[in-house]
């Protein structure tokens, strides 16, 4: 299914903090199937229930993208408050749990994390003929006007909105 391309230039409304949540995993033994799998198979259920509860969960919107060996997501959330509610719901836990059972002192892979709360004005994006993406499925995506067509005129025009 082909997305929608928007021609021109676009950014996004950048007038809440957020956080960005980087998550992933790394096979170490490729030809331990048995050991890798179960935790790339806990990933699709915890990504329906974001999606499902965005609202209530405080969840923006996600990428994905897989290498030879590493896999990495990046979602966008709310606030690090809501981010840490999820970390303690029952999905998560339960992966949680069943990771640390059956891999957690195995060599044969590995999952990293890595949060960043980004302040209100401390970040800006530009998408130049390209589908709805990353941030732009976050926050309000809009077209670039000729007041803000710079990062840095982007920069500041949210930081004169917050300070009115």
């Amino acid at each position: 299914m082909a997305q929608h391309i928007y021609e021109g230039s676009y950014t996004t409304e950048n007038s809440d903090t957020i956080v960005v949540f980087l998550i992933g995993m790394r096979i170490n033994k490729r030809l331990a199937v048995k050991k890798w799998l179960p935790v790339f198979n806990a990933m699709p259920g915890m990504i329906k229930e974001l999606y499902t509860n965005k609202e209530e969960l405080g969840f923006l919107s996600m990428e994905s993208y897989f290498g030879l060996r590493t896999t990495v997501m990046i979602q966008y959330w709310r606030s690090t408050e809501d981010l840490l509610a999820y970390a303690k719901g029952e999905k998560h836990l339960k992966a949680w749990k069943n990771f640390n059972k059956k891999v957690r002192n195995n060599e044969a892979v590995g999952i990293y994390h890595e949060t960043y709360e980004v302040k209100v004005a401390n970040y800006e994006s530009i998408y130049r003929n390209m589908p709805v993406y990353g941030l732009g499925k976050a926050m309000k995506h809009i077209p670039i006007t000729p007041e803000h067509l710079s990062a840095k005129q982007r920069l500041n025009r949210d930081l004169k909105a917050i300070n009115g």
